[in-house]
């Protein structure tokens, strides 16, 4: 990417986080640590390749509707909730999201529709941080 550099061009790094590096939960401690990490390396990122052209953004889901959270639904309940079950009532939206839902909002974030955002660190979590 810094070879390619110039006027904007040098390209775009989405790194995956989520909502546990905006907020904390109880009992994920490193879970929780690694992911403001995650953020913030990618803010100084950044500051540091923002001149090179390259833009650093981060995006943050909260529940989705992955394979990830019907095994934590599993441990959590021993079997006897699914995950939407468990987590549904969680988010403001009234579900979990769908792996679409993160995958749209990360090819946007790669594309020349946000050239002029670098240093973002975005929630894809149906309010659930707003609360």
């Amino acid at each position: 990417m810094l070879a390619q550099g110039g006027d904007g061009g040098g390209g775009s790094i989405v790194n995956l986080s989520s909502i546990a590096g905006l907020i904390g939960f109880p009992g994920l401690s490193a879970y929780v640590a690694s992911k403001h990490g995650v953020n913030g390396l990618t803010r100084n990122a950044a500051l540091e390749y923002a001149k090179a052209g390259i833009r650093v953004n981060s995006v943050c889901p909260a529940g989705i509707d992955t394979r990830m959270l019907d095994s934590l639904a599993d441990q959590a309940t021993g079997g006897k909730m699914t995950s939407r079950q468990m987590m549904d009532g969680l988010h403001p939206m009234g579900r979990i999201g769908t792996p679409d839902e993160v995958a749209g909002l990360i090819v946007w974030l790669c594309s020349a529709e946000a050239g002029f955002m670098t240093g973002a660190v975005v929630p894809v979590d149906g309010g659930y941080v707003a609360q």
